[in-house]
Order: structure tokens, then sequence, then C-alpha cells
């Protein structure tokens, strides 16, 4: 079974790269704004589903973005269909991942802590 991992470990992060480029070059949605990058992708073991974590930086609407890309997702599954060369290509599921986010607050809160600690 461990080759299987592995298998499904190149299909993962073959996903996220092809994911990746096509989000930033290829989606031509005005109501796609900000920066969004694919931080995780897992597919399921029988390659039906794909459940991808995108984060999204300096948007207007967070929550607007997100539901763009799940309307994209049909273009987005056909466009990684011609670029990754697998029987099925699994149905796009997107959640937002506000990890990077969340380290930056924690990074300027350290910031204004450690001045303090110094004088």
């Amino acid at each position: 079974m461990p080759t299987n991992q592995n298998r499904l470990g190149r299909i993962d992060e073959e996903y996220k790269k092809e994911l990746s480029q096509i989000i930033d070059r290829e989606l031509k949605d005005p109501h796609i704004t900000g920066m969004i990058s694919v931080t995780k992708v897992k597919v399921t073991n029988d390659l039906k589903y794909a459940k991808i974590s995108v984060s999204i930086l300096n948007a207007k609407d967070t929550k607007a973005t997100l539901a763009a890309l799940k309307k994209s997702s049909g273009f987005i599954r056909t466009e990684l269909a011609k670029r990754i060369n697998l029987r099925n290509t699994p149905e796009l599921i997107f959640e937002l991942d506000d990890s990077i986010e969340y380290g930056a607050r924690i990074d300027s809160i350290l910031k204004e802590i450690m001045p303090k600690k110094e004088e």
C-alpha cells in the first residue's frame, strides 16, 4: 500500500502546481481578486474528488472570490484534464485556508512586542 500513497502524493503535488498556474494565468473572472495561492491539494484514494485549500490575500471580498472559484471549477477541471493525463479528473472542492493570514497576524503581533522588550 505505501506505493499507492507515494503515487497519491505525486498526484497531489502535480495538481497543486497545475492548479496554481491555471488560477493565476487562465482565469479571467472579474470577481476573483487578490492573490490566490494553492496551499494544499488532497486527492481521495479513488481519484474522484480533490480537496483544494486556497489562501486568498488582498482580496476585495474573500467570500466572493472563493464563490467565484467554486463557480469556475468546471473550467478549471477541464484545463486540468488537458494538462494531466489520468483516466479521471477529480471533482474539485475548494476551501479557504487562512493559515498564511494567521501567520502574518502572529508575525505582526510579535513585531509589536519585540521592540518593547529591547528597551
